[in-house]
C-alpha cells in the first residue's frame, strides 16, 4: 500500500529509517536530524502527532491525491514548518482529473497488494470554476519477509474539490489501519514487537494564487491516532499496556502579498491536543495548546548583473505548557542575469518534546521519560547556490552549520553486570553541533531522468552530565551518502527504474550486524504495451544486494523482496 511517505525512500535530502516495510513504519531524519526534528505539511497544514515523531508519517492520503513533495529547510522551515527544528517534507494537493486506475501486486511472502483510484470532475462550471471529486480505496497484507514481520495495512479516503483558474479548496476525509510486527521494533532484546495503528483525518483546505507572485492557503484539520503497541506479540500486556489515543485539532494560514519590489511572507498557526494513555501517566497534564505566528518581509534591488532579494523577520512560538520563544529569520540572495543564484541565510526554530519523552515513567519501563525536558532550539547558518546548464543539467548545494541546543534524544546505557534492569531507552537533552554539505543534480530529457545527490554530515554531541553508551537516533546518522536515480524510458513502450544509494554510517554501539558501509539498490522494468492502452505491468526488486545494514540500530533490516504488479488506467 503505497503512502506520502513511499516518495522519500531515495531522496537525497531526505534519510528514511524503517522498520519493516517503509510503509509500516519510517522515521524521517533531514540533514542529520532526527525523526522528531522533522515535520509533515499537507496544503497549509502541518500534520502532527503529540505522542511520538514516530507516527507523523501517519498520513491517511493515497498519494495519488498529492503533488511531488517539497524539502523546506533553514528559513523556509522556520517560516512556515511546525514544531520541527530542522526540516519539513510539504506536499500540495493535487488538481483532480478524470481518470481511475486499478492495481494488483503479489510477492515473496505471502505478500498482495490491490487498490483502487476514481477520480470524477463535474463538467459545467458552478460558482465561477468546476466541481470534482476522487476517492481511493487499497490494502496490502504478507507473512513477513522474517518470521514475525507480518503486516496487513488498509485504508480508504476521499476528496470533494472546487477548483477556478486561482483557486482550489479541497475538503479530505481519510481513515488508515495498520497493523505490522517486526523483532526489535522498538527495543534491542530480541523479542518480537507489534504495533496496531489506526488514523482519522479530516482536512479542508484553501488556496489562492494572486498576480506578481501573491498567494495564499489557509485550513483546518482533525486528526485522530489510536495505538496498541505489544513488547511481546505472545505475552499481550507484558510491562505494562501501550495503548494510546491522541487527538489533533489544528488551522494554519500561510500567504506572501507581492508588490513592485516589495513583498510579505507571513504564517500562522494554532494546534491543540489531548492524549489518553496506559502508560503515559507520568507528569501534570495531558492536553496542550501551540500557537506560532512569523513573519518575514522581502525587498528586491535590482542590479547591473541581477537583482538582490533581502529578506528579515521574527517567528514566535508559543505553547500553554512550555516558555515562549521569539526567533530570528533573514536572508539574501542574489539572482545573477547569468542564471545562477547564490544565498546566504540564518534562521533559528524552536519545538517541543512529544508526550512519550514527557510523560514516559523516568525511573521503571522500557522507555524512560524526562519531565524536565524543555523547548528546543536549533540556529542554522547556511550558503548556498542553484544553476541550471546549458546541457539540461540543474545543481543545487549548500554548506551549513547547525546549533541544536537541548535537542530530545533517546539513548541506551549498558546495565551494570549484576543488574537485573533492562531499559530499552531514555529520553535525553543532547547539545549537538553538526555541519554538512549536500548537492542535488537533476537531468531531464525525453528518454531519461537522472537524480544524483551527495551529503556529508559531521556532529559533536554534548550529553552534559549523562552516561550515554549509545544514540539510537541523533548520533545515528551517514557521514558520506551518495544516491542515483534512474528512469530510463527504452521504447516500445518498456521503461527501466533503478534507485540506488550508498552510505558511510557514524559507527553506533547497537548496530552490531550490517556493518557501517552500505549499499542499497531497488530496481524496477515496467512494460506499458502499445497495442493495450492503459495497462502496466512490473516487476520490482526491493533491496536488490540483500544488504544486511540496520538503518535503525539494533532493527534487523528487511531482506530482499521481488514482487510483479498489474495496473489498469482509464
Amino acid at each position: 500500500m503505497n503512502m506520502p511517505v513511499s516518495l522519500l525512500k531515495f531522496e537525497p535530502r531526505v534519510d528514511l529509517q524503517t522498520r519493516n516495510l517503509a510503509e509500516a513504519q519510517s522515521d524521517i531524519a533531514i540533514r542529520g536530524g532526527i525523526f522528531e526534528s522533522s515535520g509533515f505539511k499537507v496544503g497549509a497544514l502541518s500534520l502532527y502527532d503529540p505522542q511520538t515523531g514516530h507516527y507523523f508519517a501517519e498520513v491517511p492520503v493515497a498519494p495519488a491525491m498529492l503533488d511531488s513533495p517539497a524539502i523546506l529547510t533553514g528559513s523556509e522551515n522556520a517560516l512556515t514548518g511546525f514544531n520541527a527544528t530542522v526540516g519539513t517534507v510539504s506536499y500540495g494537493w493535487r488538481p483532480i482529473e478524470q481518470r481511475g486506475e486499478i492495481n494488483f501486486a503479489a510477492g515473496q511472502s505471502g505478500y498482495n497488494r490491490q487498490s483502487f483510484y476514481e477520480g470524477l470532475v463535474y463538467p459545467k462550471k458552478i460558482m465561477g470554476g468546476q466541481f470534482a471529486a476522487d476517492i481511493e480505496w487499497s490494502r496490502s497484507e504478507s507473512d513477513g519477509s522474517i518470521p514475525y514481520g507480518d503486516h496487513n495495512f488498509q485504508r480508504v479516503g476521499g476528496r470533494i474539490q472546487h477548483h477556478t483558474a486561482q483557486t482550489q479548496t479541497d475538503l479530505f476525509a481519510g481513515y488508515q489501519a495498520k497493523f505490522f510486527g517486526w523483532p526489535n521494533l522498538y527495543t534491542p532484546f530480541g523479542v518480537n514487537e507489534t504495533e496496531n495503528l489506526q488514523t482519522v483525518l479530516v482536512a479542508l483546505n484553501h488556496r489562492w494564487t494572486g498576480e506578481a507572485g501573491s498567494e495564499l492557503e489557509f485550513g483546518a484539520y482533525y486528526r485522530r491516532n489510536r495505538d496498541d503497541y505489544e513488547y511481546n506479540r505472545f505475552v499481550p500486556g507484558q510491562f505494562n499496556p501501550y495503548k494510546h489515543t491522541t487527538w489533533v485539532r489544528g488551522t494554519a494560514l500561510h500567504g506572501r502579498q507581492a508588490y513592485s519590489d516589495f513583498a510579505l511572507n507571513y504564517s500562522a498557526q494554532f494546534m491543540s491536543d489531548r492524549l489518553r494513555s496506559t502508560s503515559l501517566t507520568a507528569g501534570t497534564y495531558n492536553d496542550r495548546s501551540f500557537l506560532k505566528l512569523a513573519v518575514e518581509p522581502e525587498k528586491t534591488f535590482k542590479l547591473v548583473d541581477g537583482a538582490l532579494l533581502v529578506r528579515g523577520g521574527l517567528a514566535y512560538d508559543d505553547s500553554n505548557r512550555s516558555n515562549d520563544a521569539v526567533s530570528p529569520l533573514a536572508r539574501v540572495q542574489w539572482n545573477t542575469s547569468a542564471g545562477p543564484e547564490y544565498y546566504l541565510e540564518y534562521s533559528v526554530a524552536s519545538q517541543l518534546p512529544t508526550y512519550t519523552a514527557l510523560k514516559s515513567s523516568p525511573t521503571s519501563g522500557l522507555f524512560r521519560g524526562n519531565q524536565n525536558l524543555g523547548r528546543e532550539t536549533s540556529r542554522n547558518l547556511e550558503l548556498g547556490a542553484s544553476t541550471k546548464l546549458s546541457s539540461g543539467w540543474k545543481l543545487n548545494a549548500a554548506i551549513f552549520y547547525r546549533w541544536d541546543d537541548d535537542l530530545v534524544d533517546w539513548t541506551y546505557t549498558q546495565p551494570p553486570a549484576n543488574s537485573t534492569s533492562n531499559p530499552a531507552r531514555s529520553a535525553n537533552p543532547v547539545d549537538i553541533g553538526a555541519f554538512g554539505f549536500e548537492t542535488v543534480a537533476v537531468y531531464r530529457t525525453s528518454k531519461c531522468d537522472l537524480v544524483f545527490g551527495y551529503t556529508y554530515l559531521h556532529k559533536n554531541a554534548d550529553y552534559r552530565l549523562v552516561a550515554v553508551d549509545a544514540s539510537f537516533y541523533a548520533l545515528n546518522f551517514p557521514i558520506h551518502r551518495f544516491t542515483a536515480a534512474l528512469t530510463w524510458r527504452i521504447g516500445s513502450g518498456w521503461e527501466i527504474r533503478s534507485d540506488n544509494e550508498y552510505r558511510v554510517q557514524e559507527r553506533n554501539a547497537l548496530r552490531r550486524i550490517g556493518g557501517d558501509d552500505a549499499f542499497i539498490s531497488a530496481l524496477g522494468l515496467h512494460y506499458l504495451p502499445p497495442q493495450l492502452h492503459g495497462w502496466e505491468f512490473s516487476v520490482l526488486v526491493d533491496n536488490l544486494w540483500d544488504s544486511k545494514f540496520q538503518e535503525l540500530p539494533a532493527v534487523p533490516a528487511a531482506p530482499r523482496q521481488v514482487a510483479a504488479s498489474v495496473a489498469y488506467r482509464w
